[in-house]
C-alpha cells in the first residue's frame, strides 16, 4: 500500500485538493475550492477525476479520501446487537471519547497518544506520504464503543509493518467486540500487504496480554520499568503478530 506507488496525481491542483482533504478529513467542496484558489471548472474537472480513480468521494455534501475499508458487519449477542464498520470523520469524537474511557485505566498508553493525535489532528483516517491511518468501530444503537487502529509509516524499510491498538469501553467487554474488531483490523492490514503488526502494553495489563495471547500474538520483548504509572514503575510488553 506504498503511498508513492498507488497514488498517481498527473496535476498539481489534483494533488493539491487530494492533500488538503485528506489533511482536514471531510470537507465542504466549495470550501476546498476557495481555499486552493482553483476555478470552478478546474476545480470540478479535479473532482471528478480524483473519484473516478478512486482518490475521493462524496457523503452528506462533504469531500473525503476514499480507504475501502470493506462493509458493515452485524452481530447478536444475549444483551444487545452491535455493529463492526469502517470509521468515518463524524465518528471522531466518539473514538476519542472511547480511547480516553480506556486509558483512564492506566493500562493503555499507546492508545491514549493516538487520542491526542487524532484530537489535535481533527482528522481521523490518513493516506499520504508519510502514514497510512485507519479506523474501524464496534457501535451499539450508532454510538462508538469499541475501536481497532492500525498506524503505518510509509518508509521504505518499515513498510511491511503496522502498528495497532484495539478497545473496548468495559461495559461492553466480554462479548465478543474486541475479538471481531481485532481480525477486522488484522483482515485489513492483510489485504493491504503489510506482513506484521504490532502493539505494546504495559504488564499491568494482564487482561490485554490475556486478550492477545488467545488471539495468536506472541511476546517480542520486554522493557524493564518503562512505564511509570500512578508512581509505580511497571515494563513495556512488545507484543507482535505476522500475517
Amino acid at each position: 500500500m506504498a503511498f508513492s506507488e498507488e497514488l498517481e496525481f498527473g496535476h498539481d491542483d489534483r494533488k493539491r485538493i487530494y492533500e488538503h482533504v485528506e489533511r482536514k478529513g471531510a470537507v465542504d467542496p466549495e470550501g476546498v475550492r476557495r481555499a486552493l484558489g482553483i476555478d470552478p471548472g478546474g476545480f470540478r474537472h479535479h473532482v471528478a477525476i480524483l473519484k473516478r480513480d478512486g482518490r475521493l468521494e462524496s457523503e452528506a455534501g462533504k469531500l473525503r479520501v476514499t480507504i475501502d475499508g470493506g462493509a458493515r458487519e452485524e452481530y447478536t449477542t444475549e444483551a444487545f446487537e452491535f455493529q463492526i464498520r469502517p470509521a468515518r470523520q463524524e465518528d471522531l469524537s466518539g473514538i476519542v471519547g472511547a480511547i480516553r474511557r480506556v486509558a483512564e485505566e492506566k493500562t493503555y498508553i499507546v492508545a491514549e497518544s493516538v487520542a491526542d493525535e487524532i484530537d489535535r489532528e481533527d482528522a481521523l483516517l490518513r493516506y499520504n506520504e508519510l502514514e497510512s491511518r485507519m479506523f474501524f468501530v464496534a457501535t451499539v444503537d450508532g454510538e462508538v464503543v469499541g475501536w481497532v487502529h492500525l498506524n503505518a509509516p510509509e518508509l521504505e524499510k518499515l513498510s511491511h509493518t503496522a502498528e495497532l491498538t484495539v478497545g473496548v469501553l468495559e461495559e461492553y467487554r466480554g462479548n465478543g467486540l474486541g475479538a471481531h474488531l481485532l481480525s477486522r483490523g488484522l483482515e485489513w492490514a492483510g489485504v493491504n500487504g503489510y506482513e506484521k503488526v504490532y502493539q505494546s502494553v504495559p504488564s499491568v495489563n494482564q487482561e490485554a496480554i490475556d486478550f492477545l495471547e488467545s488471539q495468536g500474538w506472541q511476546t517480542e520483548a520486554v522493557r524493564a520499568d518503562h512505564y511509570k504509572l500512578d508512581g509505580e514503575y511497571a515494563d513495556e510488553v512488545m507484543m507482535a503478530i505476522e500475517l
